[in-house]
């Protein structure tokens, strides 16, 4: 059987625009996917922008004015990529068009924003909506996640899950949009990046019922476009100490989101440790997966052991790519695009995919829980 061809058009032309552009130039290495993404469409405010674009030769529509792709019959699936105080009107609009949409974090500007997106997702069933998060499909991650759901664990003790980098320990880079509460929301990094924290716990059911945050705002100016510092008013990095349950033990449960830690680049860690067993994975070293247990030493009696797994390059979708070769962002990416696109055909199974629009508006309450607790120094229920 042929794969079904689907149109898809991006709203946004930046960074991820781009990454997803070059993903869907990929798509042949995915082996016997239902669905062929062919981009036909690309928009953004910032007419330079959509020359970078000129390199892919499906691409025949470029505009300024997002709603002449709406307008388009011919245009299927939309990715959008724009400012978090945009999230609400374009998603709307994309959803009430009945375009199928992938949608970046943090799907709204809050949690008002968030409910409005998905009151439209309610009311135009047509249109198959998920969230933008890549990092989960890291092979790694998904070692790490099948062992957690295959019991191995026996009586959870703690979980962490992470997103590190340090983009902004350059005190002189300019201020940006997404260190504007006006333009990133009060949530600040937890809106930029607390996605990459979520979707891991919330889909193995891990709903936090009482948050206590660690928030920070380490750099409070930066240079505006005259140079001239301005107020630079979002949380750097956000630390969430919780109450979760697995298999109905209460455990603690901690998510760190951070722009300032020194030495990182763009880590993402997560680890659960069970009173049988434990697993570790961190994007710092994808091809390694590190298991405990209490294994019998020859010689040596019965021991604790952390024990080294090497993964290789496969994930949700099989590809061409030899399975002892090592995995990366943009394979990543691929992964995400490939089990959104099954999923909206039907055909994803029990593979694992994007996030839903009810995860991605939980962690809306999530936030503004770890808000309220950074303000009123207490544990506060989402």
């Amino acid at each position: 059987m042929s794969a079904k061809t689907v149109t898809v058009a991006i709203i946004g032309a930046g960074l991820m625009g781009r990454e997803i552009a070059a993903a869907i130039q990929r798509w042949p290495a995915l082996i016997d996917h239902p669905v062929r993404p062919r981009l036909t469409a690309v928009c953004d405010i910032n007419e330079s922008a959509l020359a970078w674009f000129d390199e892919i030769d499906t691409v025949t529509t470029k505009v300024t004015d997002y709603h002449e792709l709406l307008a388009d019959p011919a245009i299927d699936v939309i990715y959008v990529a724009v400012r978090h105080d945009l999230h609400e009107r374009i998603y709307s609009d994309v959803i009430a068009a009945g375009k199928s949409l992938l949608a970046e974090k943090p799907f709204g500007i809050d949690e008002a924003a968030a409910q409005a997106i998905l009151s439209a997702v309610e009311a135009h069933p047509e249109s198959f909506v998920r969230c933008s998060s890549e990092m989960p499909f890291f092979p790694g991650a998904q070692l790490a996640i099948d062992y957690v759901r295959s019991g191995a664990l026996g009586t959870i003790v703690e979980a962490r899950n992470s997103f590190l980098h340090a983009s902004d320990v350059d005190v002189t880079k300019p201020i940006g949009w997404k260190r504007q509460n006006r333009f990133c929301g009060e949530a600040g990094v937890l809106n930029d990046l607390g996605m990459h924290t979520w979707h891991v716990p919330l889909r193995l059911g891990w709903a936090p019922e009482t948050v206590y945050g660690v928030l920070q705002n380490i750099v409070t100016e930066r240079p505006g476009p005259d140079g001239v510092p301005v107020p630079c008013d979002t949380w750097d990095n956000a630390v969430l100490h919780s109450w979760a349950r697995h298999d109905g033990v209460r455990f603690p449960l901690t998510t760190e989101t951070k722009r300032i830690d020194p030495g990182q680049k763009n880590t993402w860690e997560f680890e659960a440790i069970g009173l049988d067993g434990g697993v570790r994975f961190s994007t710092k070293n994808p091809r390694s997966v590190e298991v405990f247990a209490i294994a019998d030493i020859p010689g040596g009696g019965r021991e604790q052991v952390w024990q080294q797994i090497d993964v290789g390059s496969q994930s949700v979708w099989p590809t061409v790519t030899g399975p002892n070769f090592e995995f990366g962002f943009s394979d990543s990416i691929l992964q995400m695009w490939a089990a959104f696109l099954a999923e909206r055909e039907g055909l994803l199974g029990d593979r694992f995919g994007c996030v839903t629009p009810q995860e991605a508006a939980a962690t809306h309450a999530i936030y503004r829980a770890a808000i309220r607790s950074d303000e009123e120094g207490a544990a506060v229920a989402p």
